[in-house]
């Protein structure tokens, strides 16, 4: 093999392209981390939040950053700002020469989960203060998301009698309670839980519906078991006296 000349300077040419492989390697890295070479002096969100302050943003961005434009860890940064209250997601970018542009998904309620947190649109929990006046979802951990998808559901069903669900309920045995914005409780069970609500939907008009005024009164029906294969009970709120 040693007395193989082509052989020879091939390699010899090999190890003179990684060596400046190497070399330029190492010269572009001590670049890009020279103090003065593509300094970040602004960060900017490209929309305002609605429930994040854009100055608690900043200041967590501004006391992680480390690094110039192109060293910056930009998923350390968007982990950082994940970590707020009501934020969903993060994207950031870099912007030359010398800027960074950040873009918050912010959460959207749509309910209370166990009294505790909250559930967004996509039915993921998080936590943070809310005072809007929300509709409570109450079921096992890991469930949320079916909750969700179930309260868009039985809405769409409820919406031609103009009633909300004001609280749904899974059970551990995954059986379905719904109450309603006028106090009436729906027993759904397990099995066939839209037909059931259907059924309920296609009587409340003429044997079920509450006074005038819409609200669960003395005498009138509080609560429905539609768990029957061909019907349903009804218990009636309690009368009382006088």
């Amino acid at each position: 093999m040693w007395d193989n000349e082509v052989l020879l300077r091939n390699i010899a040419n090999m190890l003179l392209a990684c060596s400046l492989i190497a070399v330029l390697a190492g010269a572009g890295y001590y670049l890009m981390n020279l103090p003065g070479l593509f300094p970040l002096h602004n960060v900017s969100l490209n929309t305002t939040p609605q429930n994040v302050a854009p100055e608690r943003v900043l200041q967590v961005l501004r006391a992680e950053i480390q690094g110039n434009l192109i060293t910056v860890d930009i998923d350390r940064l968007r982990r950082s700002v994940e970590k707020l209250p009501w934020v969903r997601s993060v994207n950031i970018r870099r912007e030359f020469p010398d800027s960074l542009t950040v873009q918050i998904e912010e959460h959207q309620a749509l309910a209370r989960w166990n009294d505790s947190e909250l559930v967004n649109l996509q039915g993921e929990v998080f936590a943070a203060d809310c005072k809007q006046a929300l509709p409570s979802f109450i079921g096992p951990e890991g469930e949320s998301a079916e909750v969700a998808r179930r309260y868009a559901e039985f809405s769409r069903q409820l919406d031609t009698l103009a009633l909300h669900v004001t609280q749904l309920v899974l059970s551990p045995r995954h059986a379905w309670q719904v109450r309603l914005n006028n106090g009436v409780v729906l027993e759904l069970g397990r099995e066939d839980v839209q037909q059931r609500l259907e059924r309920f939907v296609a009587v409340y008009p003429y044997s079920l519906q509450t006074g005038n005024d819409g609200n669960v009164a003395r005498g009138s029906v509080a609560y429905v078991d539609l768990r029957y294969r061909n019907g349903f009970s009804v218990r009636r709120a309690a009368s009382g006296k006088g």
